[in-house]
């Protein structure tokens, strides 16, 4: 932490910019996917092919030290970091050559080649890998800067063709963040207003609050004309403005010509030129370094807080993760712990799954309350909707099963045989759907199984195969008897049709109810009121009350009766008549001999034959076996519910474990079982040096000694200068000038410390 009352540095800028120098450092080893959200404060120089803007970043540096050409120089985006320190040495480090110091700048632009041609070819292709080069020097700012290739339209060597589409994308992948300040390179011999680096400044930064304008080559435009108007922000207004430049030409770099004496030219260049007078603040590369510095350190100081709850909340999920992969375990005796533990959880898991005890999902059914909908919303409904007992039994079906029933004699009463005949078939109907619902249960099982420490068992995929292997091998076990259970609960209600159920509609209600359904009601009401009918009724009665203590349900012949009647009634009317004509032709039919009557021989197959009486019987059953039926789906829906729970969740739930480690935890598995993968263990390590980054990262953070209204007191331009040749003039007499944000540039007044 902190020490409040350790002295605060005379410069922030030596600790800010810094800091963010080594948080670069340390972010630049994560992956890109690691690294996402966690963009660092920067400066990216951006500009078309031949801008000019190598040579402004070379003079910030002031050294050359970046290779030059007449076709595209910048092939791969190079990170550069300016480290201001006191001692006189200057020298260059390389992140790619870890512990090499560069003293010679011409070996750092070789290094630069030689790193440009391994990824990108030595036939100006263009790579997005980065090159990061730290430069020390005592007459640097602290600075960092992104130099990325510049914007070219048509393709040279072995360049593919959308390679302008493909570096104006590269470019905005560093500038579309909030955390990147844009440093727009355009050269003055062109056409301002249609800049390459404004245009795409603009699409990355529409209201310009991260844009800085650089204009270039001030010392070649057309005579006559000047670049005032876009200093002072009349054009394009910037909200930190544009400073002007002079760089180095083609022949001075042809000749050697240093960078001191180009500073010492473009000095001389503003200090005559009138039309520049006045704007000694935003002319020459020093201003640049020192707008730039302080721009940086104000961007950082606003950032800082973010960013270190951002590198907080990924180190967080960063050790969540390689807690989750843990050690690795060798030993045999580790080995088994780390095994029955993984059992152990798998089961708590597979039990709070059934039990919905787990995370519970808002978008879909899941564990246990999928096999309450399979059992309520499925089997249940099912049986009571789409089960007809009658559906399946035609009337011909029942008039044979009742006439086969009475065998040579027929039968006076109706037998119970038919209708228990009848009954059973229908019940013998529920036992498919029954073992359907058991076989759901069973699949919902295994699908719960699979889900269960699936993060845990991606490491160790011989365990995780294995134990699938052995969890379906106990579920079938446990499925097994519980179809035999529910076998056992169809054959029960089979085996004994218990007519004195009390939810059973027999007797009297149901013969009434087989009468309104076959006779007409005229016919019925007349029957009813005949003294024979009133015997009839009687008869019926008499033997639908017997049938509730004996085997005997109905008076079949009784039934018979009703209908038979009606006959006999107009029979009586022309009795008499028909006496007499039979006594006339007594004589005369036995003076005759008798005749052979021939038979039919009967048919192979016989149907029964239909009469009234017969539909009366046929209804009966009907009602009989509905009746029946519903008591026993009754039973059946709550009965095998309870089987399955009994026999294959709830045994798994109790059993599984003691199972799995009956089967799983043997001395000769556990180097088999607990052996990761290849993938793992490079996941593991990539973890681990991700925490390490992330904590390095994080300790970063906690040793800045800086609140940040403490870097709100700015920085001394006075006493930090660019360290660049003093020369008299222009650098000299605009050092403590304070920088605005205004589109006309900065306050012409004068102070000791920049306030930001």
């Amino acid at each position: 932490m902190p020490n409040p009352g350790a002295a605060v540095p005379e410069t922030v800028g030596q600790a800010v910019i810094p800091l963010i120098n080594g948080l670069q450092d340390i972010i630049a080893r994560l992956d890109g996917d690691a690294a996402a959200g966690l963009e660092l404060p920067q400066v990216a120089a951006i500009g078309g092919q031949s801008s000019g803007k190598s040579s402004v970043l070379e003079a910030l540096v002031g050294r050359d030290f970046l290779p030059r050409g007449p076709d595209i120089c910048t092939r791969r985006p190079l990170v550069l970091q300016l480290v201001r320190h006191a001692a006189p040495e200057e020298w260059g480090e390389f992140l790619h050559v870890p512990g090499r110091q560069f003293h010679d700048f011409e070996q750092i632009k070789r290094e630069i080649q030689l790193e440009t041609d391994k990824e990108a070819g030595d036939n100006k292709g263009v790579s997005e890998k980065q090159i990061r080069l730290k430069i020390f020097s005592p007459n640097v700012l602290d600075i960092t800067l992104v130099d990325l290739p510049g914007i070219t339209r048509v393709p040279v060597g072995d360049q593919p063709s959308d390679i302008e589409s493909r570096i104006r994308a590269m470019i905005m992948q560093y500038i579309k963040h909030p955390s990147c300040i844009i440093l727009a390179v355009s050269p003055a011999n062109a056409d301002l207003a249609n800049s390459d680096a404004l245009q795409l400044a603009r699409l990355a930064d529409p209201d310009g609050s991260r844009t800085i304008g650089v204009i270039t080559k001030l010392d070649i435009m057309d005579r006559g004309t000047d670049a005032r108007n876009f200093l002072l922000g009349n054009v394009i207004p910037l909200k930190f403005g544009y400073v002007g430049v002079v760089n180095r030409s083609q022949e001075d770099i042809n000749f050697n010509r240093s960078v001191k004496d180009a500073l010492a030219f473009e000095e001389k260049y503003f200090l005559t030129l009138p039309a520049y007078h006045g704007l000694a603040h935003c002319c020459g590369v020093p201003q640049l370094a020192k707008k730039l510095n302080m721009i940086l350190l104000k961007h950082v100081t606003n950032m800082l807080p973010g960013l270190k709850t951002r590198i907080n909340a990924q180190l967080v999920a960063v050790a969540k993760e390689h807690a989750a992969y843990g050690d690795t375990v060798e030993s045999v005796a580790g080995q088994g712990v780390k095994l029955l533990n993984i059992l152990r959880k798998y089961c708590e898991a597979f039990s709070s799954m059934v039990e919905g005890k787990n995370r519970v999902s808002t978008d879909k059914l899941s564990g246990g309350a999928r096999i309450h909908y399979i059992f309520q919303s499925i089997f249940v409904k099912s049986l009571e909707q789409e089960i007809d007992p009658c559906k399946s039994i035609s009337d011909e079906d029942i008039r044979t099963t009742i006439q086969n029933s009475g065998g040579p004699k027929g039968a006076m009463f109706l037998p119970e045989v038919p209708f228990e005949i009848l009954v059973r078939k229908q019940i013998g109907r529920l036992l498919d759907p029954s073992l359907q619902c058991a076989q759901f249960i069973y699949d919902e099982l295994i699908k719960i199984s699979h889900s269960c420490l699936i993060s845990e068992l991606q490491k160790f995929p011989a365990l995780k195969k294995r134990l699938s292997e052995v969890v379906c091998s106990f579920l079938r076990d446990g499925l097994r008897p519980a179809e035999t259970m529910i076998t056992h609960i169809i054959e029960m209600e089979m085996d004994y049709i218990n007519t004195s159920h009390p939810s059973f509609v027999g007797g009297t209600k149901v013969v009434e109810l087989a009468k309104h359904e076959v006779l007409p009601p005229k016919t019925s009401a007349s029957l009813s009121g005949r003294k024979d009918g009133t015997i009839v009724g009687s008869e019926i009665q008499l033997a639908a009350e017997r049938s509730q203590k004996s085997r005997a349900v109905f008076a079949r012949d009784a039934i018979r009766r009703v209908t038979s009647e009606q006959a006999s009634v107009e029979a009586e009317t022309s009795l008499t008549g028909g006496n007499q004509i039979g006594n006339s032709q007594v004589g005369e039919s036995s003076s005759k001999l008798p005749s052979i009557i021939p038979l039919k021989e009967p048919p192979i197959t016989l149907k029964p034959s239909e009469t009234e009486q017969d539909a009366t019987e046929v209804a009966v059953v009907k009602l009989l076996i509905k009746s029946y039926y519903d008591i026993v789906r009754k039973n059946i829906e709550d009965a095998i519910p309870k089987a399955v729970m009994h026999f294959l969740v709830n045994h798994t739930k109790r059993d599984l474990h003691n199972f799995l480690i009956r089967k799983l935890y043997r001395e000769n598995l556990l180097n088999e079982l607990m052996r990761e993968t290849d993938e793992v263990l490079m996941r593991r390590q990539r973890i681990q040096e991700m925490l390490e980054i992330l904590e390095q990262a994080h300790r970063t953070l906690e040793e800045f000694p800086f609140e940040v209204d403490k870097l709100e007191k700015g920085y001394n331009l006075t006493e930090h200068a660019t360290g660049l040749s003093k020369i008299h003039g222009v650098s000299g007499d605009s050092t403590n000038v304070i920088y605005t944000s205004s589109p006309n540039c900065y306050s012409p007044h004068r102070a000791s410390h920049m306030v930001l």
